[in-house]
């Protein structure tokens, strides 16, 4: 996994600001970061993966690459092939019931989390085991710099003729996304959370974290917007179209979405068929008591299923303002959604004893053990030989 993530090309793809501009790219570096510790990196299934390929969480990480989603959306108006609207349920869902145990996840730290194995006692600890983040973990949660997400300044400049009072407002809406970048980079986690509460604690803090860049963004984002007269908001909005748009534009990967954008929208990920109430009866042995509690964040997680699906937008925002303010309402959304996952889960997880919960934060990772194996069988494994320096190296070329 280390290895991985510290490969030449890993580290030339984070460092390439125009390849990261690519959604396409983006979800392959996800995936690599996701799966590393799997049949030498190789491996591309896993039943948390988004529709476009890439991941919502990564290691100890949720979100990947949160403002350059955000920034794609709002700017260029990718719509429902953007990975923004990838985010949903599913995510939810894997917070819960993680894909990775202590292992995996103390790899995507620099000393191992810490280097040693954790007790029963601690791992009800919501805060983790500490380690170091690794520099690529910290590029996958955002970056403070002023090119960051590939807001093109001086193309925008050149291209419509700003004057100097627009010039003024775009150098505004250049240092507020710098400090929305730094909003949410903050959010990156520095403790590994070996829980389902800690895991979904985290979530809500990156997801807070987004808003508040949101919020930072809007009020410059409007001015500036207000500022340009008609022919330069159509060129603004045709620059969009210019842009590198993601493979989900191919035949292949939209005959993967459905019929339905709203179907499609934060819909769950292919491998999240339902709620593992089978499992979790073999595996906890619940009580009456603590089947009360498990009862209620079951109806928690369906109602959250529900609200982020209501909120799937039936029409494409058309100017970057409006495209923000769906992003904004999106996030409220997602934060109640947590929020009510969040209470439930910590009433539950507070009911069970030591035992019940190694037994519950063991059906994630049994999900991915299953899932590797079925990735391996005959019919699918030449897909798992293709080379994720190339596969990165593909995109990246595929900018100008």
């Amino acid at each position: 996994m280390r290895s991985a993530l510290n490969s030449h090309a890993m580290s030339r793809a984070l460092n390439n600001r125009a390849g990261l501009i690519n959604p396409r790219t983006r979800a392959h570096i996800a995936a690599t970061a996701a799966t590393a510790g799997w049949h030498d990196g190789r491996g591309r299934g896993g039943w948390w993966r988004h529709r476009h390929g890439g991941y919502g969480w990564v290691g100890p990480l949720f979100w990947p690459f949160a403002y350059y989603d955000i920034y794609d959306y709002t700017l260029w108006g990718y719509g429902y092939d953007d990975p923004f609207w990838d985010y949903g349920y599913g995510d939810i869902y894997a917070g819960i019931f993680s894909p990775y145990g202590y292992d995996a996840l103390a790899g995507y730290w620099q000393d191992g989390g810490g280097g040693r194995r954790v007790s029963k006692r601690e791992t009800r600890e919501t805060s983790g085991s500490s380690g170091k983040t690794p520099d690529q973990l910290a590029q996958l949660c955002g970056d403070d710099s002023r090119d960051i997400a590939g807001l093109p300044i001086d193309q925008i400049q050149q291209t419509l003729q700003l004057s100097d009072a627009q010039r003024a407002a775009l150098d505004d809406l250049a240092n507020a996304s710098q400090r929305a970048a730094e909003q949410i980079r903050s959010a990156c986690p520095t403790q590994i959370p070996l829980t389902a509460p800690a895991r979904i604690a985290v979530m809500q803090q990156r997801i807070e974290a987004m808003i508040a860049a949101v919020d930072i963004v809007q009020p410059p984002l409007q001015k500036f917007y207000d500022l340009l007269d008609d022919q330069q908001k159509a060129r603004l909005i045709a620059l969009g179209q210019d842009q590198p748009r993601a493979e989900a534009s191919s035949k292949e990967a939209s005959s993967k979405r459905g019929n339905s954008l709203i179907d499609s929208c934060g819909g769950t990920q292919a491998g999240v068929t339902g709620w593992p109430g089978d499992e979790i009866d073999a595996r906890v042995h619940p009580t009456e008591a603590q089947r009360a509690s498990l009862a209620a964040l079951q109806d928690a997680t369906a109602k959250a299923a529900d609200m982020l699906k209501a909120s799937c937008q039936t029409n494409e925002a058309i100017t970057p303002p409006a495209r923000l303010e769906a992003v904004r309402k999106r996030l409220d959304v997602m934060l109640d959604a947590v929020k009510s996952v969040r209470t439930a889960l910590d009433d539950f997880y507070g009911k069970l004893s030591d035992e019940q919960r190694a037994q519950f934060e063991a059906i994630g990772p049994g999900r991915s053990t299953a899932s590797r194996q079925s990735s391996l069988t005959p019919r699918h494994h030449r897909r798992h030989h293709a080379n994720i320096g190339g596969i990165i190296r593909h995109f990246m070329a595929m900018v100008p």
